[in-house]
């Protein structure tokens, strides 16, 4: 049985303006797209907000970056100027994060997979 991760109202409202200013203020990123569109869709899509925040949280910087229009979803990259602090000490899979003896990584790229998290996404 899988457990759907969706955010309170409040933090979903806290996240989509985050979102919508930085939209408007990197709006060299996506030039055709309007914000209104965006809004609609992950409002549809709870699950995808989720992620979104998880991308946030760790440090980064979500943003929608294209559309695809056979797939009709918009896409969105982790556009933060660096590696977020939280993101740095990671290893490939929790059999390799248990092996490590020595400057033992937070964590795995495979957990953070797992968890709905890739520094990119599609909605």
């Amino acid at each position: 049985m899988s457990i759907k991760k969706v955010l309170s109202q409040k933090k979903s409202e806290q996240l989509l303006k985050i979102l919508r200013t930085r939209f408007e203020k990197n709006i060299h990123r996506h030039k055709e797209l309007d914000w209104s569109g965006i809004d609609a869709k992950l409002e549809a899509n709870p699950e995808k907000l989720w992620s979104l925040n998880e991308m946030e949280e760790t440090g980064g910087e979500p943003d929608v970056i294209d559309y695809d229009k056979k797939t009709n979803e918009y896409i969105f990259y982790d556009c933060s100027p660096e590696s977020p602090k939280e993101r740095r000490s990671v290893c490939y899979d929790h059999e390799v994060l248990e092996s490590r003896k020595e400057h033992k990584p937070k964590n795995s790229a495979i957990g953070y997979a797992s968890r709905g998290f890739r520094g990119w996404l599609s909605v």
